[in-house]
């Protein structure tokens, strides 16, 4: 922590030190763990991390790429949990559930995929899937039905119409 104070003061950003050393708590029967360090600080102050693993590799790769990218699935779980309603699944019977969570799945697959593929380098380049949910595809229509067809009447001016036809234009084949 102290070399990542001094850093902090030296550059005036954040900085990050990682380290490892072996631990063995008294109920683990003589066998320590290696325990990986990153000693951050900051300007608000610092901001120990600690894992427990038996990976091999260097600290701040483990940190960085196992460590964090774990985090990240489950973050992704949690946005297709709340933004997607993959926990909705209420239903007495067993099978409307079990239908529930590909659809879920599948709107999840096809939001990302929108997301790397038309927002790249936009404003929701890195949105989670409820924001992209109410900025590009939520919003009013009129649906117009007859024995042949629908259509959709789509409002003329709406907030974040430009993005919307940029993906769009994204998307398109050709």
């Amino acid at each position: 922590m102290e070399l990542a104070a001094m850093g902090h003061e030296a550059s005036g950003g954040k900085a990050r030190v990682f380290d490892e050393f072996p631990y063995a708590a008294r109920s683990w029967r003589r066998r320590s763990r290696r325990v990986i360090v990153k000693a951050k600080h900051t300007s608000r102050g610092a901001n120990p991390r600690y894992v427990v693993t038996s990976l091999k590799g260097a600290p701040q790769w483990l940190y960085d790429r196992v460590y964090c990218a774990r985090g990240d699935m489950e973050n992704r779980i949690k946005e297709q949990q709340l933004d997607l309603f993959a926990d909705r699944t209420s239903c007495h019977a067993w099978w409307p559930n079990q239908y529930r969570l590909p659809l879920s799945t599948l709107a999840y697959v096809l939001l990302e995929a929108i997301r790397r593929v038309a927002l790249d380098g936009g404003e929701l380049a890195n949105a989670h899937v409820g924001t992209i949910r109410l900025k590009l595809l939520k919003f009013g229509a009129v649906v117009l039905r007859n024995t042949r067809r629908v259509r959709l009447l789509l409002s003329g001016s709406r907030p974040h119409q430009i993005l919307f036809h940029t993906a769009a234009a994204k998307l398109r084949p050709g």
